[in-house]
């Protein structure tokens, strides 16, 4: 079961200080500082981060062997770059696999866009409103601009509640997007570029890549505009689970 739909939308601007979406870019330390912040790390130093992300590894290998008999459900997104395929991480975050993969059979994915590319941290789709707005050459060049704005402000109606789990948040990890209320994840979801411990345990991570990191890489490697905007759409063509 998904939360009721809340009165006011997630905007699902992820890590960034104000709740909308079209925002100046943030050059890399103006991103990790509020992370810092937000983490509590205090004088913590590098070595103590470290075992934290090492307990989390062996906590997620024993969430894999739990798993592993079954097998996880799997599923594909085709972009305009070639195609990715998940796994789906039923046994930690349920909902949101069901939600996702619900969704995807729905055809609410198809025809959609990464509307948000952070080099070295993520890309970032699932946005309805992102179907629309690039110009006719599927560039930002005669752009609708009133619709670029609500990029990054669309969901499905509904809200998936929080599944904080010891998954940690590295190259090519499946992640929901929220506003602040930790129970505001809908469609928006971002795929890692790196190692990003300061989002463990934060954001729902409920999947993972395990074909096409080339592709990956090309999307996260697109020119992007102010608002980490693509400038060229990349498109999300399909998702299919498997």
């Amino acid at each position: 079961q998904v939360a009721a739909a809340k009165n006011t939308p997630p905007m699902l601007a992820l890590l960034l200080a104000t709740p909308t979406f079209m925002v100046a870019p943030a050059p890399p330390s103006s991103l990790r500082a509020p992370v810092r912040a937000a983490t509590s790390m205090g004088s913590l130093d590098r070595r103590a981060v470290g075992v934290g992300a090492a307990a989390a590894v062996a906590l997620g290998t024993a969430d894999r062997a739990s798993a592993a008999e079954g097998g996880y459900p799997k599923m594909t997104i085709k972009t305009t770059q070639g195609e990715m395929e998940f796994e789906m991480w039923d046994d930690v975050a349920p909902k949101h696999v069901k939600s996702f993969l619900t969704l995807a059979k729905q055809g609410f994915f198809d025809g959609g866009a990464f509307h948000r590319i952070i080099p070295g941290f993520v890309i970032q789709g699932g946005d309805p409103n992102a179907k629309v707005g690039y110009g006719p050459s599927g560039t930002l060049d005669g752009a609708d601009k009133a619709k670029v704005r609500k990029w990054g402000t669309g969901g499905p109606g509904y809200n998936v509640p929080a599944e904080f789990n010891e998954r940690i948040h590295e190259f090519g990890v499946l992640s929901m997007a929220r506003s602040n209320d930790p129970d505001s994840a809908g469609s928006q979801f971002f795929v890692c570029l790196g190692n990003l411990p300061s989002l463990d345990r934060k954001y729902t991570t409920f999947g993972k890549l395990t074909k096409g990191d080339d592709v990956l890489r090309k999307i996260a490697a697109a020119k992007t505009v102010t608002g980490d905007i693509p400038f060229e759409r990349q498109g999300i063509e399909r998702v299919d689970p498997l």
